[in-house]
C-alpha cells in the first residue's frame, strides 16, 4: 500500500503549486494539550467553587435567620455576676428551650379553648336569679357589698360624709346643676333585675383579653360594662362590640366618636367637683371656660355624641364600699381601681356576673398590660395609687365562692 502524505503539482515555469497541498491533521503538541487540560480543570474547579459558595450562602442564611428568631422567642437572661457561670447540668440547649416554648404555646391554646367552651356553656344555660348574691353571702365581706344604689338620684335621702371620690361632700352645688340637666338620673327600667333575670359581664382592659376570641360571647350578655377609654372598634373579635354602661372620668373619656357607638349609658366617676361641671357642659353643649379646662391634668373631650338621657353619675358609695372591703386585703388604705369598683357595681345590677380581661400578673413584666396597646405589665410597678395585689386576692375570693365567673382565667 502506498500512502501519499504530500501531493503537489508545480507549474513548470516558476515552480508554484497549481493545486494546494493536501491538509494533514495537526498532531497536538504537548504545550497545547497541557492548555486544554488546564482549561478543563479550571472549568471544573469553577463549578466546584460555585456549589461551595451556594452551600456556604445557605448556611449563612439559616444562621442569620436563627440568630434573629431564637433571641426573640428565647430571651437570654443576663447574669448578675459576669464572672459566674452556671453548672453544666443546668445549662439547657437551644433546642430544649425551643421545645419548651412550643409546648407553652400548645398549652396556652388548649387553655383558651377550654375557657371559650366554658363561656359558651355558661351562656347556653338559663339565667339563674340571685345567683351572685346567694354565692356572695358566705364571704365575710358580703354585708358591705349589697344594697348599694348604683347611680346618684335627685333629692338624696342622706347627706354626704366624704369628699370625692368617696363621696360628694363639698360638691353639692355642682351636683345639683348636673342632676337638673339629666332627664333620667336613676336606674333605667330596662336594667332593673327585679323585672327580669339579668346577666352581665365586666370587660376589663387587661392584656389577657388579647387573642381570647370572646367578643361574640360578650355581646350576648344583657349588660356589658366597660371602663374609661378602652376601645371597641377594631377589637370586636376579642372585646365585643356593644356597651351598656361605660364608666369614665373626664381625663379618661374616649376622644373618638366611634367609641360611643352602641353605647347606652355613660356614667361619670367623680374625682373632683370640676368633673361634674364637665358632665354638665357635655349634656348642655355649653363649653367649659378656659380657666376651668386648665385644672384638668389632661386634655378632656368637649363633645360626646349621645343624648342627655344617656348620661348618669355613679354613686360614690360604690367606690367607698369597694375601698372598705379591699382594706381587709391590703396593708394600707389605697384607692380602688375602676375595675374593682365596676365589679361591685355589677353585683348590684345583675343576677349573674362574669369578668373578662381581669388579672394583673406582676411576675410576667413583659406581657401585655392592655389588650389594645403594647405597654407591658412592668409599667404597673410605677403606679402608687392602687394595690393591684390586694384587688386580685379580693376578686379571687369572689371567683372561688362562685359569686362571679372569670371568663379569661387570669384571676
Amino acid at each position: 500500500m502506498v500512502t501519499l502524505n504530500h501531493l503537489s503539482v508545480e507549474d513548470p515555469e516558476d515552480g508554484a503549486p497549481l493545486l494546494p497541498e493536501a491538509s494533514v491533521p495537526e498532531t497536538p503538541t504537548p504545550e497545547r494539550h497541557k492548555l486544554r487540560v488546564e482549561t478543563k480543570t479550571e472549568s471544573k474547579s469553577f463549578f466546584i467553587r460555585r456549589n461551595q459558595n451556594l452551600s456556604l450562602s445557605l448556611v449563612l442564611l439559616v444562621g442569620c435567620y436563627a440568630a434573629i428568631l431564637i433571641p426573640a422567642y428565647l430571651p437570654q437572661q443576663k447574669l448578675a455576676d459576669e464572672g459566674h457561670q452556671e453548672p453544666k447540668d443546668l445549662v439547657r440547649t437551644d433546642t430544649w428551650k425551643h421545645l419548651e416554648w412550643t409546648f407553652s404555646c400548645v398549652a396556652l391554646t388548649c387553655f383558651l379553648q377550654a375557657l371559650f367552651n366554658r363561656s359558651a356553656a355558661l351562656l347556653s344555660g338559663p339565667c339563674q336569679p340571685n345567683w351572685a348574691l346567694d354565692h356572695l353571702k358566705p364571704l365575710p365581706c358580703s354585708t358591705g357589698l349589697q344594697d348599694i344604689p348604683v347611680f346618684v338620684q335627685k333629692n338624696p335621702t342622706k347627706s354626704w360624709d366624704h369628699q370625692p371620690p368617696l363621696g360628694l361632700l363639698g360638691s353639692e352645688k355642682h351636683l345639683a346643676q348636673t342632676l337638673d340637666s339629666l332627664p333620667q338620673p336613676g336606674l333605667p327600667p330596662s336594667l332593673d333585675r327585679k323585672r327580669r333575670c339579668i346577666r352581665c359581664v365586666v370587660v376589663g382592659s387587661g392584656g389577657v383579653l388579647h387573642g381570647s376570641h370572646l367578643g361574640s360571647h360578650i355581646d350576648q350578655y344583657d349588660i356589658i360594662i366597660r371602663l374609661n377609654n378602652a376601645p371597641v372598634l377594631g377589637f370586636e373579635r376579642d372585646a365585643g362590640s356593644r356597651t351598656t354602661i361605660r364608666l369614665v372620668y373626664p381625663e379618661a373619656a374616649p376622644h373618638f366618636a366611634h367609641d360611643y357607638r352602641n353605647t347606652s349609658i355613660i356614667a361619670l366617676v367623680v374625682f373632683k367637683s370640676l368633673d361634674l361641671d364637665w358632665l354638665t357642659s357635655i349634656i348642655t353643649k355649653q363649653p367649659l371656660s378656659l380657666w376651668s379646662r386648665m385644672w384638668f391634668w389632661r386634655e378632656v373631650v368637649d363633645d360626646i355624641p349621645l343624648e342627655p338621657v344617656n348620661f348618669r353619675v355613679l354613686n360614690p358609695e360604690i367606690i367607698q364600699r369597694t375601698g372598705q372591703v379591699l382594706q381587709e386585703y391590703a396593708q394600707k388604705q389605697m384607692l380602688p381601681t375602676l375595675g374593682a369598683s365596676a365589679v361591685v357595681m355589677a353585683l348590684q345590677l345583675c343576677d349573674q356576673v362574669s369578668l373578662a380581661g381581669f388579672g394583673y400578673d406582676m411576675q410576667q413584666p413583659q406581657t401585655r398590660l392592655h389588650y389594645y396597646e403594647t405597654i407591658r405589665m412592668g409599667a404597673m410597678k410605677a403606679q402608687v395609687v392602687h394595690d393591684v395585689s390586694a384587688e386580685k386576692h379580693f376578686l379571687r375570693d369572689l371567683v372561688a365562692a362562685g359569686a362571679v365567673t372569670d371568663l379569661t382565667g387570669a384571676i
